[in-house]
C-alpha cells in the first residue's frame, strides 16, 4: 500500500485548518480556549497531513494513557 494513500490532499488539509481556527475562535467564545498544547497537537496533524482517523486514533490513545496515570 502506497503511504501516501492515507494522508490528505493540501485542500483538506486547508479545510481543516480553517474548521480548527472556526472552531478555536468559538472555544475562546466560550471562555474554554485551547492551550499551546493542544494547538501544537493540531497543527501537527495539519503539518503531517493525518487522515482523521489517525488524528482520532491519536487522541484516544493519549486520553487512555492520561486515564491509566491518574488511575495510579
Amino acid at each position: 500500500m502506497n503511504k501516501n494513500a492515507s494522508l490528505l490532499s493540501p485542500a483538506e488539509v486547508a479545510a481543516a485548518k480553517e474548521r480548527r481556527l472556526e472552531a478555536m475562535h468559538l472555544q475562546e467564545i466560550e471562555n474554554n480556549a485551547l492551550d499551546a498544547d493542544d494547538v501544537a497537537m493540531f497543527e501537527m496533524f495539519e503539518r503531517e497531513r493525518w487522515s482523521h482517523e489517525k488524528c482520532t486514533a491519536y487522541i484516544v490513545a493519549q486520553a487512555k494513557g492520561s486515564l491509566a496515570d491518574a488511575a495510579e
